[in-house]
């Protein structure tokens, strides 16, 4: 059987993150495909090679985001299929997409939005803004475009004052934004919902270590598999359906949710290079196998 070739959308190591796409490749290949992974900082690629690339687990890329999306560019404008493509990627790559789901229907993180500092600098009166305008005891400060919880704070009113320097150092030349902090990832921890080409695959509860708020496995949290309870799945679904309206309907979407006030609010839809945790569903690389072949099939028609 002569296998039609796709290649996986990686970085140059990836030993010191946790990966499961290596679960997707039997399926593929039972399906037809050959897989090569290909980090995206790699020269001189021949796209062309390639029916479709997939963007799977360049986890450095807000290092230089412009030199990554050069790259997709170069792949877009060869004979391979993008997915998701370069549009859904320019759109989701600043997380000021979120305003564009609110005005659909979704409930985001209470948020401030903020533009790099330049020439302004964070004072001790704005940061005690932050805190009055949220009436809460602690904050998160991260970069609109970022990735594996990089630069971001988990602040109280005496930390946030004893680090501004750093805090002004790191957001000089970055965007940001600023939110309460929601008490509910400690106690509880952050939910993902997986969606292949729209539908409903699997979904997970993240919950970080003790004295830790981040929820990436990298930093040592816990990884439950859930039954989405009817709230919840709804929420996801109506996130979903405001992509839809926005954009074509990505090959994989992974939206994250927390726990707040009566229902759960959205904290992003990750739709650029998710970790789709294949790992904690058994059927869940053979959904992800099927529905690129599908995405494939309709492509042809």
């Amino acid at each position: 059987m002569i296998m039609r070739k796709c290649a996986f959308l990686s970085m140059d190591s990836l030993d010191d993150f946790e990966s499961y796409d290596h679960l997707v490749e039997p399926h593929l290949n039972a399906l037809g495909w050959q897989l090569d992974t290909i980090s995206w900082r790699k020269k001189q690629v021949n796209w062309s090679d390639y029916e479709a690339v997939i963007i799977r687990t360049p986890w450095d890329y807000q290092q230089d985001e412009q030199a990554f999306l050069n790259v997709l560019a170069e792949i877009e404008q060869s004979s391979a299929h993008l997915e998701n493509p370069l549009e859904i990627v320019r759109w989701n790559i600043d997380k000021i997409y979120l305003q564009s789901l609110e005005l659909l229907g979704a409930t985001l993180v209470p948020t401030l939005w903020h533009s790099r500092l330049a020439e302004q600098s964070l004072t001790e009166q704005m940061v005690d803004n932050f805190f009055a305008h949220f009436s809460c005891a602690q904050l998160i400060i991260k970069p609109r475009i970022s990735a594996n919880a990089d630069n971001t704070f988990w602040l109280d009113r005496d930390s946030a004052k004893a680090r501004l320097i750093q805090l002004n150092k790191t957001f000089s030349n970055r965007d940001f934004m600023v939110q309460p902090f929601m008490e509910h990832i400690l106690n509880e921890g952050e939910y993902s919902l997986f969606y292949f080409n729209g539908q409903y695959s699997h979904a997970i509860l993240k919950t970080p270590k003790e004295h830790d708020f981040r929820v990436q496995e990298e930093f040592g949290s816990r990884l439950t598999q859930i039954t989405p309870e009817p709230a919840l799945l709804k929420a996801a679904q109506t996130c979903m359906a405001a992509i839809d309206k926005l954009h074509v309907m990505p090959l994989y979407a992974r939206v994250d949710f927390v726990r707040h006030q009566h229902g759960f609010a959205l904290m992003e839809a990750e739709l650029i290079e998710p970790s789709l945790y294949f790992n904690m569903d058994q059927q869940a690389a053979k959904r992800f196998a099927d529905a690129f072949v599908e995405r494939m099939h309709q492509l042809t028609l």
